[in-house]
């Protein structure tokens, strides 16, 4: 039987950055992956504060040299309405860029920094069955390779596998998400966007001209591609007769803002379907266990949350399990659950928002205070733990006090 300190399962940025966290301060990892890399995922447009902890990690060098299109903030768009947050001008200390990133290429950098710095990264391992005591865990581990069944024993293991959600599952710890079910519809396009029509160094979400729960996002990447989808509730995207990729030109064709940018892209990928990706946990942690990111609670995409979610929660979860191990006594709800829900919490409420239109009215609100208008471009940074503003502070009351001011009837 192997036994490693600490292992973690899946290879992704949640995964990657929490291995090298904790290699850094010296402890033994081993990283399990059931998939072979690279591999396709959504979740490209990075948020600002998801750098701090990349670079932490001892991977923005590597990250910088990749040539990922640098974002400075989000745009949107409704109808004849445009306007865009500058991460650069925002409220909370952090940086104020990061970057639109093809995952793919992007996770591959993160687990090869990982194991450059002395991380154990074995791919194609399926976790199949896991016990857990408080003095320990057992795994049962399959190579999809060879079909061969093995045992791990580590002093805690953290479950960093996204959708794959192996503990919840093998635990029973999922429960119903409180977002609403809804689908996505995406590709990867060769844009040819015209110089100087769009701002490249902005992500773009449009929102449907009748329809204020249909939006849409615009990744543009350094390469002249782009990510586009559709997202919204499943019963209006639902169409039987028609494929995924005419449902999702369909859709663009009705937003005349993104018809318009897109007019000359080339559509030479096939599109792909996502739905009922919102997800919850019973609990965040448990005996010689934690769960990161994707694999405890996944919101919605609206504001690219998941990656920076999943990053600060490896953080979080590193510093805990590393003065545990030291012979410290670690209170994992005060330590790690509670001050990961400040940030889940604040993009719940914002998520929620969006689609209840009162952060819409926010958005696309044409006087907004410039103070305000920094502590919202905060949050969409990504600084959603900053408890110093306001807006994160108290953000459902904070929201819906803003949005009565900022309601069209109110402005008039």
């Amino acid at each position: 039987m192997q036994t490693h300190e600490i292992v973690i399962i899946g290879a992704g940025p949640a995964g990657a950055v929490a291995s090298a966290l904790l290699k850094r301060k010296g402890h033994d990892v081993l990283v399990l992956e059931r998939q072979t890399f690279p591999r396709f995922s959504i979740g490209e447009s990075l948020l600002a504060h998801c750098l701090e902890f990349v670079e932490e990690a001892g991977m923005m060098p590597a990250v910088q040299a990749a040539g990922f299109q640098v974002k400075n903030g989000a745009a949107f768009a409704w109808g004849d309405r445009y306007t865009d947050f500058d991460f650069r001008d925002k409220f909370s200390p952090g940086p104020g860029t990061t970057f639109q990133v093809q995952r793919a290429r992007f996770d591959q950098i993160l687990a090869d920094e990982a194991a450059r710095q002395g991380v154990q990264v074995r791919f194609q391992q399926e976790v199949t069955a896991g016990n857990f005591t408080d003095q320990g865990a057992e795994l049962q581990v399959r190579d999809l390779a060879s079909g061969e069944s093995k045992s791990i024993q580590a002093r805690f293991v953290l479950d960093a596998s996204g959708y794959g959600r192996v503990l919840a599952r093998l635990l029973d710890l999922e429960q119903p998400s409180d977002m609403l079910p809804r689908k996505a519809i995406f590709t990867h396009v060769q844009d040819h966007m015209a110089d100087g029509e769009f701002d490249r160094g902005k992500i773009l979400v449009s929102v449907h001209p009748e329809h204020r729960d249909i939006w849409y996002w615009l990744i543009p990447f350094s390469n002249g591609r782009a990510s586009l989808g559709v997202v919204g509730d499943v019963a209006l995207l639902d169409n039987a007769s028609a494929s995924a990729d005419d449902i999702l030109k369909q859709w663009v064709h009705a937003a005349p803002n993104l018809d318009k940018v897109l007019r000359n892209a080339v559509w030479d990928t096939p599109a792909s379907v996502i739905g009922g990706y919102s997800a919850a946990v019973k609990r965040l942690h448990g005996p010689s266990f934690a769960l990161l990111g994707n694999a405890a609670e996944f919101l919605d995409p609206v504001f690219s949350s998941g990656v920076t979610i999943a990053l600060k929660s490896s953080k979080l979860a590193a510093d805990a399990l590393h003065r545990q191990l030291s012979g410290e006594k670690v209170d994992w709800d005060a330590d790690f659950a509670q001050p990961l829900m400040v940030g889940v919490d604040t993009f719940r409420a914002y998520v929620q928002g969006w689609y209840e239109g009162v952060f819409q009215d926010v958005v696309f609100y044409e006087q907004a205070q410039p103070e305000v208008k920094r502590m919202i471009s905060s949050i969409l940074a990504g600084y959603a733990w900053d408890t110093n503003n306001p807006f994160v502070a108290e953000p459902r009351r904070r929201l819906r006090m803003l949005a009565e001011l900022c309601r069209p009837s109110a402005a008039n």
